[in-house]
C-alpha cells in the first residue's frame, strides 16, 4: 500500500467512526462523582445539570439491581482465530515499490548535465525529459528504469541509457503513535522490526523515578496492517524480551502504544452516539450505554457483549441489556478499558463476534489517532544502473 492509499485508508476509517458502532464522538459529558447506579430517567438531576433528557425506553429503570461484579468464570478466555503468523518475522524480500511522494534522480549516464529530479505525483505519474506522463507506481527501480528506456527509445534513434536513483522515500511509511518519545509518521527505509521502530522514536514515555513500560498499556497497544489487528503481546516483547513478538513492519502499519494514565471504557455497536467514556467507580453497563444515548431501534439488547483483559489476551461476557433496565438481571460493574458492544444483529459465536469487535476497536482507535500525526520523508541511496 502507498501513501495515498493510507490517506484514502485513514478517511475510510475517519467515515467508519461515524457510523453507529465505530463513531468516537463523546456524547453526555460523563461525571465521575455521579453513582452510575442512581436514578437515570428525565427528571434526574443529573440529566438536567447537562440540559438533556434521554429518551425513557432506553435508561435502566429507577428500581433496578445494584450493579455487581461479574460473577467469577462469567468471563472466559477468548480461543481467537487471530495467530502470529513466522512469516511476520522474517525480513521482506521483496524489492522496494515506488509510490507518491518518492523523489526520484534521473539522467543519462556519462552526461550530467542532463539529471533531473522528479517528484511522483499524485497519480504515480512522473514526466520525464520529453516523454508524456509515465505511471510507475508499484514499480521497482529497475522496473522504472527498463520503463524509461523503453519509452524514450521510442523518440529518439538510439536507445538511451539511464541512471535511476531515489533520493526521497515518501511512499513507505509507518504510524508510530501514542505513549512513545517522539510519535509521527515515519519513512520506511529499509527493513525494520518492531523493537527497532520503537527505539527510533525514542522508546516508550518515561516518568523520572518510573520504569519506563509503566507509562504505557501494553496489554491495550496493537499493530494495525491492511484494517486487521495483528496479535502481538507487546508484554512479551518490551517486558520479558521475547522475540517471537518482534515482528518486522511494512508499508503503512500503525503501531499504536496506548497511554497508561487513559483508564477508559469504550462503548460501540447499535447505540445512539458511540462512546469514550473515562472510567469511575460506579460505571456499569447500563450507565454506560446511557451516557452513550441508548440502543438503537431494532438493536438486539438481548445478548450484548463485554471483552476485558486487554488485546492480547482478551476475555469475554454476555449479558442482557435488555434484561438488566428492566431490573430482571444485575447490572455489570466496568473496568478499565473494557469494550461494551451492542450488536445489531443476533449472533451465535461469541469468538467471531469478539474478534470483529476487537478490530472494530482499534481501526477507530487508529482513525481517531492517526488523523492527527503527521509525516516525515528522509533522503536515502538506493540507486539503479
Amino acid at each position: 500500500m502507498n501513501s495515498l492509499n493510507l490517506s484514502l485508508a485513514l478517511t475510510a476509517l475517519a467515515a467508519l467512526a461515524t457510523l453507529p458502532g465505530c463513531s468516537t464522538k463523546l456524547g453526555a459529558p460523563f461525571d465521575p462523582l455521579r453513582p452510575a447506579e442512581t436514578a437515570a430517567g428525565p427528571d434526574d438531576p443529573y440529566w438536567q445539570k447537562l440540559g438533556t433528557t434521554p429518551s425513557t425506553s432506553r435508561l435502566p429503570a429507577a428500581a433496578s439491581a445494584s450493579a455487581t461484579n461479574a460473577a467469577a468464570g462469567a468471563f472466559t478466555a477468548l480461543d481467537t482465530t487471530n495467530q502470529l503468523n513466522p512469516e511476520w518475522l522474517k525480513p521482506s524480500t521483496e524489492p522496494l515499490k515506488l509510490g507518491p511522494g518518492d523523489i526520484l534522480e534521473i539522467e543519462t549516464v556519462g552526461e550530467a548535465a542532463s539529471r533531473s529530479t522528479l517528484l511522483v505525483g499524485p497519480d504515480g505519474k512522473i514526466y520525464y525529459s520529453i516523454l508524456p506522463g509515465i505511471s510507475v507506481w508499484g514499480l521497482s527501480l529497475a522496473e522504472t528504469k527498463a520503463l524509461l528506456e523503453r519509452e524514450a527509445s521510442k523518440l529518439t534513434r538510439l536507445k538511451p541509457e539511464l541512471s535511476v536513483n531515489l533520493r526521497t522515500l515518501g511512499s513507505q511509511r509507518v504510524w508510530i503513535l501514542g505513549a512513545v518519545e517522539k510519535p509521527a509518521v515515519y519513512n520506511l527505509a529499509g527493513p525494520a522490526t518492531l523493537l527497532e521502530a520503537i527505539s527510533t522514536v525514542g522508546g516508550i514515555v518515561t516518568t523520572p523515578g518510573v520504569a519506563s513500560v509503566s507509562s504505557a498499556d501494553l496489554a491495550n497497544s496493537f499493530v494495525l496492517r491492511a484494517g486487521r489487528m495483528l496479535p502481538v503481546d507487546f508484554e512479551r516483547l518490551l517486558e520479558r524480551g521475547d522475540l517471537s513478538q518482534n515482528i518486522y513492519l511494512r508499508p503503512d502499519d500503525f503501531v499504536y502504544i496506548r497511554p497508561a494514565n487513559n483508564p477508559t471504557v469504550y462503548v460501540l455497536g447499535a447505540v445512539t452516539t458511540p462512546n469514550i467514556l473515562p472510567h469511575a467507580s460506579g460505571l456499569t453497563v447500563a450507565a454506560a450505554v446511557a451516557l452513550a444515548g441508548g440502543t438503537i431501534p431494532l438493536a438486539h439488547d438481548s445478548k450484548i457483549v463485554i471483552v476485558r483483559g486487554g488485546l492480547s489476551r482478551p476475555q469475554v461476557a454476555t449479558t442482557s441489556y435488555a434484561d438488566i433496565i428492566k431490573g430482571r438481571t444485575p447490572d455489570v460493574a466496568l473496568m478499565p478499558g473494557d469494550i461494551v458492544y451492542v450488536p445489531h444483529v443476533p449472533f451465535y459465536k461469541v469468538a467471531q463476534m469478539a474478534e470483529q469487535i476487537l478490530n472494530v476497536f482499534v481501526s477507530t482507535v487508529a482513525a481517531n489517532t492517526g488523523l492527527s500525526a503527521g509525516g516525515s520523508a528522509e533522503s536515502v541511496g538506493v540507486t539503479a544502473r
